[in-house]
């Protein structure tokens, strides 16, 4: 039986890194039948609840390394020091993780947009890879965004050099993968769908929280982070609000708000239920129109949710791609390459995308407007690009059995 090893993964909190976890155990056991997958986690018994089922499917989590000096460390590195850049991470590796790595087949890189600089220089990501490549174990980077990384020009060299010693690097979307061959010059890269097009539903209740609408349900997902990128002149609360009640009114819909993602640390102010929480008061008058979805939903039940929309414009990546591969049309408010690399290669084109920048009651009107005009081609299409891009996620785990057997 083959073992695997997560890295990059630490928390369900975010059910984005569950899809992604979830979606590779379901293609691993396609490949190779029983799999033991080790999925590190900052908090077991949390995770543990989200997944239930997650031992007899072939997972066990494990102790997440995430020691103290990180947090200062990344503070350090984005100082204007070049020295200090290049460093990479100067902690040695602890004997409990040296014998979790040693103890499996190959380490997949997960997470999505690890390898990028929206969280800061990945340098603590990056050690327990570099430490599983000097063990000799085969380290892929799987259905990642990756970079750009030019925004830190001493980080550059190393990033690249690092790169360019996994077995491979297996981009989940177009932008990522000619960044990677084209600027930084790597030659070990492939494409491959991200992972959680995979993922599957696990039916709920939705009448509890269904909001009344006679053009049936529109779902929002937003989030603190499309505050960094807004104009200091905007209230977006007053902007989303706006759009919601011209959607409820112009086209009969009920809006169904949909977080996806809490803190890491236990503070409730950095959830998408919180940031949506103050919208969903303003709109009280709107009574059943508009409604929240239950916080404590996994990802494969969120999907379930998702699916059941007519239409969705989502910040997240994740509850974008749930909408996407359930054949929702969608609308991505984009602040990162991700989703600008998905849109182009589901759509041929950045139609269906709107940059946080220039988030509005009015850029969200046409959005939706270009969504209902649109409605029948765009489900024909995401149904025939759902089905090319979950061949293509299980031809990059074609690839690992490649490299195993």
């Amino acid at each position: 039986m083959k073992r695997f090893y997560l890295s990059g993964q630490r928390t369900f909190r975010n059910r984005g890194c569950e899809a992604i976890v979830r979606s590779t155990v379901t293609l691993l056991k396609e490949q190779f039948g029983d799999v033991e997958v080790l999925v590190p986690s900052v908090n077991i018994a949390r995770d543990s609840a989200q997944w239930p089922t997650a031992a007899s499917d072939g997972v066990r989590l494990v102790r997440a390394y995430l020691p103290p000096p990180s947090r200062y460390w990344v503070q350090l590195q984005s100082l204007p020091l070049p020295l200090i850049k290049r460093a990479g991470w100067p902690f040695p590796m602890p004997r409990w993780l040296r014998r979790q790595l040693e103890s499996v087949d190959a380490v997949l890189a997960v997470g999505g947009d690890n390898y990028s600089l929206d969280y800061r220089i990945p340098s603590p990501i990056m050690s327990v890879d570099g430490w599983a490549m000097d063990m000799g174990k085969p380290v892929m980077l799987w259905g990642a965004s990756v970079g750009p990384f030019e925004r830190e020009p001493e980080f550059v060299e190393p990033v690249t050099r690092h790169l360019a010693r996994m077995h491979f690097v297996a981009a989940g979307e177009s932008m990522s993968h000619d960044y990677l061959v084209h600027k930084l010059g790597l030659r070990n890269v492939i494409r491959m769908a991200e992972p959680s097009f995979m993922l599957g539903k696990e039916p709920v209740d939705l009448a509890p929280f269904w909001p009344r609408g006679e053009g049936h349900v529109l779902g929002l997902n937003v989030s603190r982070l499309i505050e960094r990128h807004k104009r200091q002149d905007k209230d977006l609360h007053a902007e989303l609000a706006a759009f919601i009640r011209h959607a409820v009114k112009e086209y009969q819909l009920g809006v169904l708000l949909i977080p996806h993602a809490d803190p890491l640390r236990e503070d409730p102010r950095g959830g998408d239920a919180a940031y949506m929480e103050p919208l969903l008061a303003r709109l009280a008058d709107l009574g059943d129109c508009v409604k929240m979805m239950p916080n404590d939903f996994n990802a494969v039940q969120t999907k379930y949710v998702i699916s059941y929309l007519r239409f969705f414009i989502g910040a997240r990546a994740h509850p974008v791609i749930s909408a996407l591969s359930s054949g929702v049309p969608t609308v991505s408010i984009a602040y990162s390459v991700k989703a600008c690399g998905i849109n182009r290669d589901m759509f041929g084109n950045q139609e269906m995308v709107l940059q946080a920048r220039n988030l509005s009651a009015t850029t969200l009107r046409e959005a939706l407007e270009q969504m209902v005009q649109r409605e029948d081609t765009l489900r024909s299409l995401l149904e025939q690009r759902t089905a090319e891009w979950q061949l293509a996620a299980r031809a990059a785990a074609a690839r690992v059995h490649d490299c195993l057997c």
